[in-house]
C-alpha cells in the first residue's frame, strides 16, 4: 500500500541542537514543520555523570535559547556557569577574559549536548503542526514530478514528506549537503582530540582555562559538583595510546600532562576524535540550505562550534519569517542567498582565526615561540582591542 505524501512549509533534516532550534523557531512562528531525526535524547537523570559532550554556550546562544522559552527547562536540569576564561603559553603571558569587564553576569554556561537538546524538544508537543519523525532516517530526495519547486524527502520507513524547502541540520558528513550537490573544502589537522570527563578534588569553580603546548592545548571546563571536562590536543597516534589506556592509568597521565593547578582527578569517561576543518562551497541550493555543522565545522579550540551554529539559526530564521511575512517564495535562491551572504564571511573570519592560532602554537620553533608569547602579553595590554575580541566572540 502506498504512504500518503504529507505536506509541509519546511522538512529539517536533524533534530540536533541547531535542527530543533530551528524546528521550533518555525513552529512558534506558525508553520507547518517536519523534523527527522535517527534517534530521540534520553531523559535527565539528577544524580547521574555528566555526560561527555558538552558546550560552552555563549551569552547570545542563551539568549536565543531564551527567545525560544526552552532555557528555564534547561536550567532545572543542569548547567554551570562560567565568568573567566585564562588562556597562556608562558606564566608570564596569560590572557584574562572577564564576565565583569563587559558588565556581563557570565560570560556563559557549560552545558551537555544532550540537555540542550532534550529542552528543546520538550516543547514539541506544544506545536501541533510541528512533526517529529524518530527514529527515522532520511533515505533520498527529489524533485517532484508534477511540481518542480518541490522537494519530495523519502524515509527508511517508506514515508514521503514534502515541501519546498529542506534544511539540513545532519551535521559535519550531511546527507542533506550531499544529496544537494554542495560540495566541502577542507582538510585534517595534524591532531586528534580527546574528551575526559573527570571528577576533581577541588571546589566548584566558574573559570575555564587553556594552556598551549606544541603538541596541542589542553584545557579545563567547570561542570556541576565536582566534575569537569577535560580537551587534550595531541597527535593521532598520541590520542590513540592515551585511549587505550586504563582509567587510572589515564589519571597518571594527566597529572604529569596537565598545570598543577588542575590538581588530582579521577577520570570516569573519554571520547576522541579528529580534528577536521570543513566549509561548504555554498549555505543552499534550489530550494535545500544547510546550517550548524552541515555547513562548516571549526577547530574547537575556542568552544565556538555551537554558537556558530546558533548564529546560523537566528539568521535563517529572520530572513525566512521575514520573507514569508512579505509574501515572498522562502524557498527562492533569492531569498537563501540573504542567509549566506551574512553568515559565510562570519564563519569564514572565526574559522581563519582558529587556523592562525593552530599553526602558531602547534610547533616548538624557539623565535616562533617568543613572538606568539609576546602577543599574548599584547593582548593582555590591549585594553579596548581585548574588549572587542570577547564581544565577537560572544556574538555581541
Amino acid at each position: 500500500m502506498k504512504n500518503t505524501i504529507k505536506n509541509y512549509d519546511a522538512i529539517i533534516v536533524g533534530g540536533g541542537m541547531v535542527g530543533a532550534a530551528v524546528a521550533l523557531g518555525l513552529a512558534q512562528s506558525g508553520w507547518s514543520v517536519a523534523i527527522i531525526e535517527h534517534q530521540s535524547p534520553s531523559e535527565f537523570i539528577a544524580d547521574s555523570q555528566p555526560d561527555i559532550r558538552i558546550s560552552a554556550i555563549g551569552c547570545t546562544s542563551v539568549a536565543l535559547l531564551e527567545r525560544l522559552g526552552v532555557w528555564p527547562d534547561i536550567k532545572k536540569m543542569r548547567i554551570t556557569p562560567y565568568r573567566r576564561l585564562e588562556t597562556w603559553e608562558w606564566d608570564e603571558s596569560k590572557v584574562v577574559f572577564d564576565a565583569a569587564s563587559l558588565s556581563l553576569p557570565e560570560l556563559g554556561f557549560m552545558v551537555e549536548n544532550r540537555l540542550i537538546q532534550l529542552g528543546l524538544w520538550q516543547q514539541f508537543e506544544r506545536y501541533p503542526d510541528l512533526a517529529l519523525f524518530c527514529p527515522a532516517r532520511l533515505e533520498r530526495m527529489v524533485r517532484t514530478t508534477q511540481d518542480p519547486a518541490q522537494w519530495d524527502v523519502i524515509l527508511d520507513s517508506g514515508d514521503c514528506l514534502r515541501s519546498p524547502l529542506v534544511i539540513g541540520a545532519d551535521g559535519a558528513n550531511s546527507m542533506v549537503r550531499k544529496l544537494a550537490g554542495i560540495g566541502t573544502t577542507g582538510w585534517q589537522y595534524r591532531q586528534s582530540c580527546m574528551l575526559i570527563s573527570v571528577e576533581t578534588q577541588q571546589l566548584p569553580q566558574d573559570v575555564t582555562w587553556q594552556k598551549f603546548y606544541p603538541s596541542g592545548p589542553r584545557a579545563f571546563l567547570p561542570l556541576s559538583d565536582r566534575h569537569a571536562s577535560l580537551v587534550w590536543y595531541d597527535s593521532p597516534a598520541r590520542i590513540r595510546h592515551l585511549q587505550s589506556l586504563s582509567l587510572p592509568e589515564l589519571d597518571s597521565e594527566i597529572a604529569a600532562a596537565f598545570p598543577e593547578r588542575l590538581g588530582a582527578v579521577n577520570a570516569k569517561a573519554t571520547a576522541s576524535f579528529p580534528l577536521i576543518r570543513r566549509h561548504a562551497q555554498r549555505y543552499f541550493k534550489s530550494g535545500v540550505v544547510i546550517v550548524g555543522d552541515a555547513a562548516h565545522t571549526i577547530n574547537p579550540l575556542a568552544g565556538q562550534g555551537v554558537n556558530l551554529g546558533y548564529r546560523d539559526v537566528e539568521v535563517l530564521l529572520d530572513v525566512l519569517l521575514n520573507a514569508h511575512k512579505e509574501g515572498k517564495d522562502y524557498a527562492s535562491d533569492e531569498v537563501l542567498s540573504r542567509y549566506q551572504l551574512r553568515r559565510y564571511p562570519d564563519n569564514l573570519l572565526m574559522q581563519a582565526g582558529m587556523d592562525i592560532f593552530y599553526k602558531a602554537f602547534s610547533n616548538d620553533i624557539p623565535p616562533l615561540r617568543l613572538i606568539r608569547n609576546l602577543a599574548l602579553m599584547a593582548a593582555q595590554r590591549a585594553g579596548k582591542l581585548k574588549e572587542w575580541a570577547l564581544k565577537y566572540a560572544l556574538g555581541l
